[in-house]
């Protein structure tokens, strides 16, 4: 049986599916205690199909994470499947510039890219999630993040 070429890059249909509010699992190792430390975000966005950009706040535990240990994994429930993303973070800003937040702008460069759902099955609802606070205040917020992620 012949092995599958090793994935580096998003597929065309993943870099589209990453570009809107999409519920991402992050993988990160902590700083203090060397294990491992999963978080959602949604603030995420494909820049090309080497890299994804997100961003938490800056008072978030993923920070010192990525400036202790840059290997991060990103999962992604969607497209009838789950992927891991496994690459090396680098903080591009601890604070951006242009959004009313207090947020870091993380770049993740990456390494591979892995269907990661088990054998015989496929996703058929993908995760959503609803922003409870004040729904003009929350567009003002994402427009102002996802600006600044690409700038």
């Amino acid at each position: 049986m012949a092995k599958k070429d090793k994935m580096t890059q998003l597929t065309d249909e993943l870099f589209t599916f990453l570009e809107g509010e999409k519920l991402v699992m992050l993988a990160t190792i902590d700083h203090e205690s060397d294990i491992p430390n999963v978080s959602a975000i949604s603030w995420v966005k494909s820049v090309d199909k080497g890299n994804i950009r997100f961003s938490v706040t800056t008072n978030s535990r993923t920070v010192q994470n990525v400036k202790k240990h840059s290997g991060v994994v990103l999962t992604v429930i969607g497209l009838e499947t789950v992927y891991s993303i496994q690459g090396q973070a680098t903080i591009l800003e601890e604070a951006m510039a242009g959004v009313s937040l207090k947020l870091a702008k993380i770049n993740v460069e990456i390494d591979e890219v892995m269907e990661s759902m088990f054998w015989g099955a496929k996703i058929t609802t993908e995760p959503e999630y609803e922003k409870t606070y004040n729904k003009k205040k929350a567009e003002e917020l994402d427009e102002e993040v996802y600006k600044a992620l690409m700038n």
